[in-house]
């Protein structure tokens, strides 16, 4: 199809907005009989919706969507490996299981350490509130904490004694 630009993207917006030319694209797509009235197939063709073989058949041109997302799609975010793995794992700032890998448990156990401020004690109270924040199973979180380093404990007083520190 060549270069496309903003024209190409409201043109083929614009037809799929027309009943006749939604219809007549359905039609083709799902190879029933439909509108195939010579003005609406050539709309569809002006757009890239639609092209004839070599025989004068009409059929639907579909690839023409991911043609123009491509054309004005931003590129991918490259993320870093941790940063995956947060994305993965965490949803709308809630973690979606306990279950996984050691190593990916690390990255989000590292993340979720930083609520806590280096040098300050949390009672358990206020550590079960900040954990219940992440998951349900706040008591699960904790002891993955604990026995990463990542807190250290005393009695039913915490303190952050592991991960990286913003500074």
């Amino acid at each position: 199809m060549g270069r496309v630009n903003d024209q190409d993207l409201r043109r083929v917006l614009g037809l799929l907005a027309q009943d006749d030319t939604l219809r007549a694209f359905a039609a083709l797509v799902l190879g029933l009989p439909g509108d195939r009235s010579p003005k609406t197939l050539h709309k569809l063709a002006t757009g890239g919706l639609a092209t004839r073989d070599e025989d004068g058949k009409w059929q639907a041109t579909p690839e023409r969507f991911r043609e123009l997302l491509r054309a004005h799609a931003a590129p991918a975010e490259e993320l870093d490996p941790e940063e995956r793995v947060l994305r993965t794992f965490l949803v709308d700032g809630r973690l979606t299981t306990t279950t996984m890998r050691r190593d990916k448990r690390l990255v989000v156990l590292r993340y979720i350490a930083g609520v806590f401020e280096p040098g300050v004690r949390y009672p358990e109270k206020d550590v079960n509130v900040a954990l219940r924040a992440f998951h349900d199973d706040h008591a699960a979180l904790r002891r993955y904490l604990v026995d990463e380093g990542l807190l250290s404990r005393e009695g039913n007083v915490y303190w952050r004694s592991g991960g990286p520190v913003d500074v």
